[in-house]
């Protein structure tokens, strides 16, 4: 029950700091929402987008899912809530850009490179979703096949991250406002040892350090493209 007392104790910081000290503030959010940001991250508890970045409420459109990924458009029958979450923040919402949010010690890209996967048919939901980065799995295996495990998984959680990118233009939506000019695509990675945060930099084709750097950061990591 400690942690409960707790979420309510959190609940009443929230209520004392949004509706008592900012009523205006926060009645302009009951009546709409108008991010700027749609955010995909990680379901590890680890990675909260809105403690990492120290957003308010009403900043981050946020989906978050097993290793922050996005699968191609598919015109199929079934439940599609990451789409439909990419679609309703970018068609709808009308957001400016959109984060892929990645990071170290990720426990589904962990699964996907060592191929511990849950062997239960029909039933394995883990597997089929982080097989949305088997690009990315594969082109570290070629790569780096004598690099150790623990190598291998950092290179793949940063090369899912430009996975999740590139499916992000095969939605039209996406795609048309990229073009347009209007969208821009961010790839993000969180190296939780280090303390750092890293984006992805097409010229460099490197993930380097945003902000100040600590000064016991290692040189920027190479991404690796997909196709």
């Amino acid at each position: 029950m400690q942690d409960v007392e707790r979420f309510i104790a959190g609940f009443e910081r929230f209520r004392r700091q949004h509706f008592d000290e900012a009523p205006d503030s926060w009645q302009d959010l009951v009546a709409e929402q108008r991010p700027r940001t749609l955010l995909i991250g990680c379901s590890d508890s680890r990675v909260d987008p809105a403690l990492l970045l120290g957003s308010d409420p009403g900043e981050i459109f946020t989906v978050r899912n097993v290793a922050n990924l996005v699968p191609r458009n598919e015109n199929t029958i079934g439940n599609h809530g990451v789409s439909a979450a990419i679609q309703f923040a970018v068609d709808s919402l009308l957001v400016e850009r959109v984060i892929v949010l990645g990071h170290s010690s990720c426990g589904g890209i962990g699964a996907l490179i060592s191929q511990h996967l849950p062997q239960e048919g029909e039933y394995d939901f883990i597997g089929r979703w982080v097989s949305i980065a088997e690009p990315a799995r594969l082109r570290v295996m070629r790569e780096m096949p004598d690099a150790s495990l623990a190598a291998r998984r950092r290179a793949c959680e940063m090369a899912s991250i430009l996975v999740s990118l590139k499916n992000l233009m095969s939605f039209p939506w996406v795609q048309r406002r990229v073009e347009a000019g209007e969208l821009t695509l961010h790839g993000w990675y969180f190296d939780m040892k280090a303390g750092a945060l890293l984006a992805y930099s097409r010229e460099t084709d490197t993930f380097e350090p945003l902000g100040e750097p600590r000064s016991d950061m290692q040189d920027p990591t190479p991404g690796t493209e997909t196709s």
